[in-house]
């Protein structure tokens, strides 16, 4: 390809992005994204302030645990109830039954009932660090207390069900489910709508005149990319400004491994998916029939989605489940979540990638055909196995 082929196809995406990016929808989107997220973040912080009293057990008392205790629920603003346990048996199943909501064992761990995939409660977490600050000190001669005070030392919080990787983890892998459905639906379906619209104005006639239509596909593709990536910043941005602002647990111990397996998959998942609806706008002669023509691009997003709810949730992941994983209509929002609950090893993270992307290049010169036959074809909506047989 030479520069000038890539001159005019970065002229289509430039047209692609003002006209998009000036588009009513395009920021009434933006906003309503925004105000999710933000929602997202201030939520959980506006839930913590509630005044119930937490009952805390205590395994081996003793008056200094039973003040740190106290101090715990005036740090994090809950009013703290203390019941004395005999033994680690009685504490469990207090807590199994609800009565409880964490229990101190002695100075050496917090036990929960289980560490849940947003984060145990705070009352647990704030106590593991008053009662280790306090086992710190008792080591600790006069002269050192003064250093130890800026040191974060806390207890383990123990779960007793396990939930695999860590509540951190798993609701970055929800998060990036999440982000990579509504990105791939939304901007898919938009291009998908666009495609229509030139076709069936004949705007896209005078264009061929100049370009050649795999320029036209791939322009659409790389202007409305950009703006997705320039959307999702912002979206992002803004989860974690306010989540650090608040301390959001979530965004604090956000899996890094997570994130950047989410990234590559929202690249490749954005190349597969948005070359193949525009191929499925190609096929069109009405906008009112764009739905209809994205409609089986859509229901393997919408199957991967809704499944990603039971793995997150559970303990362990179904083999259905990892077998979507494997295929490139469904491995942009498992394969991410697999990672995130530790169920995919990197040697599988590899395969899934280099499929998916020989599956792209495939999906991109299959597209690219669809397009160019079918995008100067009016009349009645057209069939993939007829554009296919036509020699253009």
């Amino acid at each position: 390809m030479s520069r000038q082929w890539w001159t005019l196809t970065w002229l289509v995406a430039r047209r692609e992005l003002m006209d998009r990016g000036r588009a009513k929808s395009f920021w009434i989107a933006s906003v309503l994204l925004i105000v999710a997220v933000a929602a997202a973040a201030l939520i959980p912080a506006l839930l913590q302030g509630g005044t119930s009293t937490t009952r805390i057990g205590i395994v081996a008392n003793t008056p200094a645990l039973t003040a740190a205790a106290s101090e715990a629920g005036h740090i994090s603003g809950t009013p703290v109830a203390v019941e004395t346990l005999p033994d680690l048996r009685a504490a469990e199943a207090q807590l199994q039954s609800g009565a409880l909501a964490a229990v101190l064992v002695g100075d050496r761990e917090v036990l929960v009932k289980q560490v849940s995939v947003f984060g145990s409660n705070g009352i647990a977490t704030t106590l593991s660090a008053v009662v280790g600050l306090e086992k710190l000190f008792a080591q600790l001669p006069p002269s050192a207390l003064a250093k130890a005070v800026s040191e974060r030392v806390t207890l383990p919080v123990r779960g007793l069900t396990s939930s695999g990787r860590s509540a951190a983890d798993r609701f970055t892998g929800l998060a990036v489910a999440i982000l990579m459905y509504i990105i791939l639906l939304t901007y898919g379906i938009r291009i998908t709508i666009g495609v229509g619209e030139e076709k069936a104005s004949r705007v896209v006639e005078v264009l061929l005149s100049t370009l050649r239509p795999v320029q036209l596909l791939a322009g659409k593709v790389i202007g409305m990319g950009l703006l997705a990536i320039g959307q999702i910043a912002v979206v992002v941005a803004t989860y974690l400004i306010l989540g650090h602002a608040l301390g959001t647990h979530a965004v604090r111990g956000a899996s890094t491994s997570v994130v950047l397996v989410g990234a590559l998959w929202l690249l490749l998942g954005y190349a597969f998916y948005c070359t193949a609806f525009a191929a499925a706008g190609a096929l069109i002669t009405r906008q009112s029939d764009a739905y209809n023509a994205a409609l089986p691009l859509q229901i393997p997003l919408i199957l991967a989605y809704v499944l990603t709810y039971t793995v997150i949730y559970s303990t362990s992941v179904n083999p259905f489940f990892h077998v979507l994983a494997f295929i490139p209509f469904t491995a942009p929002i498992d394969m991410p979540v697999l990672v995130a609950v530790g169920a995919a090893p990197g040697w599988q993270v590899a395969v899934s990638a280099l499929t998916t992307i020989a599956s792209t290049v495939g999906m991109a010169k299959l597209a690219g055909t669809i397009y160019g036959r079918a995008i100067l074809r009016t009349g009645s909506r057209l069939k993939v196995r007829q554009v296919l047989a036509t020699r253009g």
